[in-house]
């Protein structure tokens, strides 16, 4: 959003001015940042330091003639969780309380809140009113009132016995969204049933991201990826491959007699009311036996919000600005694996409002978002990415999201459509963010489409992030770190960690943080793309307008002690 933009003031901004909490010129930047953040003023104004919480709800206490409750004084036992999906507390910022006959109390920090209101009404039932509650409290209470969903999720994976892992309400998914009971009488065998439902259950205890049931010769073992690394699990016996493979198949509605071609399905676990976990599956017939990948799809991912993604202050800047532009293309790249989809998703959920219009093609559809219509390509009915964007335009789109640009047809209509006042959002696999523009040209797009069309481009990938109970300090002298790139006036408040291995982590490291190069084709950039440039050009001239390569950016997160120096090394490259 432009700087300059002038945004009116609410009530809520004037009683604060009044009241000299805030100037205008705070008002005017806090209104700016809550609109693109798709949070209130009064959160914005709170969460980034720029008001005193307890002075914001005062001042709101006496323009509104409401008094202020003490969320703190009501018992955990007595909020009536069962009644709002915790989606709806997430997103609305706003807290059911306690429900007296039809109507439902609501704790908010701003009153002017009427949307969260009226979702809460509209999914409750409920005659719903706001209860004016001060931002710092009801932030708290809000995360205790979503860590006690996780809990209690983690709690009943903790305490599956066998009688319970054979009783998990797990359901088949077909192509056509439909779920389905997975059907035991195919491969009735009460042990293997426990088993894989072990694995399953092991696996998303353990924060892995793909599953992979792999027979050989004379061994047959599991493995779990998690935070990127492989690592193996068990080694179940070899003869009960083909009655692992057949569960499993089962499980996904694929044909358990059909073992000379890959096959894909899809399984849905849910363990709770409000959550629930999709696998992937794909089979791949090798020389002796089926290999099945299970990819684990967590719709959480896509709620972490963009501060939990790793992108720096400038950085995140950019993404934003460029996402509330009216028209215009984003382009996400990077490796498989690389946290491109979440990044995509983030924004499109910054985007999600009533007020738009947002489409997607994927394929294949890896996470259901409400309030996005979501689209899987099959190229066997001829539904082609390229076929799917032609009819989104025709349906009054605000927001396209295009899995991935694969040809020349794609990517024209794809430029069209952020020529013609949409915005498109689209992801490409190169290495950096100067060849995804050399890319596109050497898919035949025209430079002068390329320039005028594509506004922001982020490259990225995932390291592993140190684990904050057991990292130390590397012992590593100046000419390493400068060797490294480091810079020399740096130095000094540069504190590389490196790895040691404790019970909360996996050898050292625990969860992964992007690495990003995100670049904003200005005007300077669009010369160099019209003016037929490569991307060793485009990345010296982006480098020299302040843009932070990804080597930049990873040593940056090294220096901070958020990942390790070997990490940086893994994942990028000069």
């Amino acid at each position: 959003m432009n700087a300059n933009v002038v945004m009116p003031l609410s009530g809520v901004a004037r009683r604060l001015i009044a009241d000299q909490i805030i100037d205008e010129n705070t008002a005017q930047e806090a209104l700016q940042g809550a609109s693109q953040q798709s949070q209130s003023l009064v959160s914005y104004l709170v969460q980034n330091g720029l008001a005193d919480g307890e002075r914001i709800a005062n001042s709101i206490s006496e323009e509104f003639g409401t008094p202020l409750f003490d969320v703190r004084s009501l018992r955990k036992t007595a909020l009536p969780t069962e009644l709002v999906d915790p989606k709806l507390v997430k997103n609305h910022h706003a807290m059911p309380l306690f429900k007296r006959g039809n109507r439902l109390f609501i704790g908010v920090s701003d009153p002017t809140n009427l949307r969260a209101q009226d979702e809460i009404k509209f999914h409750t039932g409920l005659s719903t009113e706001c209860i004016l509650v001060e931002e710092g409290a009801l932030a708290d209470a809000i995360v205790k009132y979503l860590d006690d969903e996780e809990v209690a999720f983690g709690q009943k994976l903790a305490s599956l016995d066998d009688a319970g892992l054979e009783d998990l309400d797990i359901q088949a998914v077909d192509e056509d969204g439909d779920n389905n009971e997975a059907n035991d009488s195919d491969v009735d065998d009460t042990p293997i049933v426990r088993f894989v439902n072990k694995v399953l259950v092991d696996a998303i205890q353990g924060g892995a991201s793909d599953i992979h049931f792999e027979p050989y010769e004379k061994t047959y073992r599991v493995r779990f990826r998690a935070d990127g690394i492989l690592k193996e699990v068990t080694k179940p016996p070899t003869n009960l491959a083909p009655r692992l493979a057949a569960r499993l198949k089962v499980m996904s509605k694929m044909d358990i007699s059909e073992r000379r071609v890959p096959q894909d399905g899809r399984i849905k676990m849910k363990l709770s009311k409000t959550r629930a976990i999709d696998f992937r599956v794909n089979t791949l017939p090798t020389l002796y036996g089926e290999k099945i990948v299970l990819r684990i799809l967590d719709p959480s991912t896509a709620q972490m919000g963009i501060d939990a993604l790793g992108y720096e202050e400038d950085q995140k800047k950019l993404y934003l600005d460029a996402l509330h532009e009216p028209q215009g293309m984003i382009l996400v790249t990077g490796p498989t694996g690389s946290g491109k989809t979440v990044s995509l998703y983030t924004g499109l959920n910054i985007l999600n409002t009533t007020e738009r219009n947002i489409s997607s093609a994927e394929d294949p559809v890896e996470i259901n978002v409400d309030g996005i219509n979501q689209v899987h390509v099959n190229a066997k009915v001829g539904l082609t990415f390229a076929e799917a964007l032609r009819s989104f335009l025709r349906q009054d789109p605000d927001v396209i999201m295009v899995g991935e640009i694969r040809d020349l047809e794609t990517a024209e209509i794809s430029i069209k459509a952020a020529q013609t006042g949409h915005m498109v959002m689209s992801t490409l696999h190169t290495n950096s963010a100067p060849e995804t523009i050399t890319r596109l040209l050497n898919m035949g797009v025209p430079a002068f489409n390329v320039a005028t069309s594509v506004s922001l481009v982020i490259a990225q990938r995932l390291a592993r992030r140190l684990c904050d109970h057991c990292s130390e300090p590397a012992d590593l002298p100046h000419e390493t770190l400068l060797a490294e790139g480091f810079k020399e006036e740096n130095l000094e408040a540069t504190q590389v960690m490196r790895p040691v291995g404790c019970d909360k982590c996996n050898n050292g490291y625990k969860g992964r943080v992007g690495i990003y190069e995100v670049v904003r084709i200005t005007p300077d950039l669009q010369r160099i793309i019209m003016e037929g440039g490569n991307s060793l050009e485009l990345a010296k001239a982006a480098k020299e307008l302040g843009f932070k390569p990804l080597r930049e950016s990873g040593l940056l997160k090294a220096a901070k002690g958020i990942t390790s120096l070997e990490e940086v090394n893994r994942v990028t490259k000069d």
